[in-house]
């Protein structure tokens, strides 16, 4: 987890970062927005290809994002997948409130450590 207050962590999660963003332009010919990659995100964890989905699915898509880029920080669990294959997730502890620019340096830590997973970041 990235911490604010190491300098370390935050140039390295840079270097992550802006790894990540090289692969993505290489495969999408543009730099995605955060929104962008919390959609792929969902789309992947719902496991199904590009298709037409309505507003409410697509902020769905990026709930069920957020639920598993937050899952190994410990606050969510997936609980079941519906009769479409929706995964649900079940909250285990509340997010604390922090500020804007901390938020945006968790979610660019998370997206990171997401994707990693799948690339060499």
């Amino acid at each position: 987890m990235v911490t604010l207050d190491n300098k370390d962590d935050i140039s390295h999660l840079q270097i992550r970062w802006t790894r990540l963003m090289g692969i993505m332009e290489v495969k999408f010919g543009k730099l995605p927005s955060v929104e962008a990659l919390l959609f792929l995100v969902g789309l992947r964890e719902l496991g199904t290809g590009p298709d037409k989905f309505t507003k409410e699915q697509k902020v769905n898509l990026m709930h069920i994002a957020l639920c598993r880029l937050l899952a190994p920080q410990g606050y969510y669990e997936l609980s079941h997948l519906d009769q479409d294959g929706w995964p649900h997730w079940t909250e285990l502890k509340p997010l604390p409130f922090i500020d804007i620019f901390s938020q945006e340096i968790f979610l660019k830590s998370v997206l990171v450590d997401y994707f990693a997973e799948i690339y060499d970041i």
